[in-house]
């Protein structure tokens, strides 16, 4: 019987980021079901304030009681989050360009301010300028038009507003540093970063130092793995062992 996969997208996506992961998993292995993070797509009316607390809540009452997990990004910050919270049910986690942490308080402080910034855009400003100004970061520099292009559409299927407040609760800057808890994951964690994604490696190579029973796969992309490199995604994903 084919094991529920559940995957929690970056900021700014909606369960929709999945879809070529999706369609390249084996049916076999991987019932998957991709979840809208609250503040995103058809969660934008999820109770206020969005926290870590409340996006563990929200993907542990929709999964089901066992199930193997994955995020990017954002998601892969919650993804920890839920490990963490109820190991005894999950089978296996697989986080994807996902930063565990912030240690230094003043970098912590700093990120706060600037993704205030960046959510009063969202509440007062034109919402496509605001996307042109995200997908314009450096750290989408190198990826292929196309890609571009569907992460744009995938964040039109968000509400400004509601994006605003789920960067104010789930900022980096907003979240406890997760580095000295990685060692009490005892189930398989598979660590993913892309080639052209230099930070991210990095951050997986640490991580990987931490974990009980960790591996780190370098992919083929920069930092948007699961719309660049679905093939990539599917294969870690299905190489995952619980």
């Amino acid at each position: 019987m084919p094991e529920t996969l559940v995957l929690l997208h970056g900021f700014g996506g909606t369960h929709r980021a999945w879809d070529g992961v999706t369609a390249r998993l084996d049916p076999e292995r991987y019932r998957p079901l991709a979840l809208d993070l609250p503040g995103h797509g058809a969660a934008a009316a999820e109770e206020r304030p969005i926290s870590f607390a409340s996006c563990t809540a929200a993907v542990l009452a929709a999964a089901p009681e066992r199930f193997a997990l994955g995020g990017y990004s954002l998601g892969g910050r919650v993804a920890l989050h839920v490990a963490l919270a109820a190991p005894e049910r999950v089978s296996a986690l697989c986080v994807i360009a996902a930063n565990p942490g912030i240690e230094d308080p003043r970098e912590r402080a700093a990120r706060v301010a600037s993704d205030e910034q960046l959510a009063r855009e969202l509440e007062t400003g034109s919402f496509e300028g605001w996307i042109e100004r995200w997908r314009t970061q450096p750290l989408f520099a190198a990826e292929p038009p196309e890609v571009g292009e569907l992460a744009r559409a995938d964040q039109r299927r968000n509400q400004p507003t509601a994006l605003a407040a789920a960067l104010r609760g789930l900022s980096t800057g907003a979240m406890e540093p997760l580095w000295d808890r990685l060692g009490e994951l005892a189930m398989p964690v598979s660590l993913v970063a892309g080639e052209r994604d230099a930070k991210y490696t990095a951050l997986a190579e640490r991580a990987l130092g931490l974990l009980r029973n960790g591996s780190l796969s370098i992919v083929a992309g920069g930092h948007g793995l699961p719309l660049e490199n679905p093939q990539g995604v599917a294969e870690v994903l299905e190489r995952q062992a619980p």
